[in-house]
């Protein structure tokens, strides 16, 4: 097996050290400013499973760098708007790996420190797909 330079616990630990981090009490605070923008790049499998903050904007994680660029064939208009844009995962992982690419593309952005699940046990708005 080969052995890696970085785990990656590192690199999320190097990401959160240059990123901002959102607590779960203050973006349940937030969940009704329509300045923000909460980005959900769970699976969609996911989100059917556990739910979602209401109103939040489905990104895959894959697509995330491509979505944001407006160059790119790839980019979402909402990403253009002069909003507040807190980005999530389950845990705080990937939106933290997330968050750190993009803010080397010059795209400001947040993440949801605990992520989903926490946002969930705290009591924050949760929807779910209709079946």
């Amino acid at each position: 097996m080969t052995k890696l330079k970085v785990s990656s616990a590192e690199l999320v630990q190097r990401a959160r050290a240059r990123i901002t981090e959102v607590d779960t009490t203050e973006a349940i605070a937030l969940a009704a400013d329509p300045g923000v923008v909460f980005v959900d790049l769970r699976d969609v499998r996911e989100r059917q499973r556990s739910g979602f903050i209401p109103g939040s904007f489905h990104c895959p994680r894959g697509m995330a760098e491509f979505w944001i660029d407006p160059d790119s064939p790839y980019f979402k208009p909402v990403f253009a708007e002069d909003k507040r844009f807190i980005f999530h995962c389950a845990s705080g992982w990937r939106s933290a790996l997330t968050v750190a690419a993009l803010n080397d593309m010059g795209f400001e952005a947040s993440h949801l420190k605990d992520g989903f699940s926490d946002w969930a046990k705290q009591g924050g708005p949760v929807e779910t797909p209709d079946t």
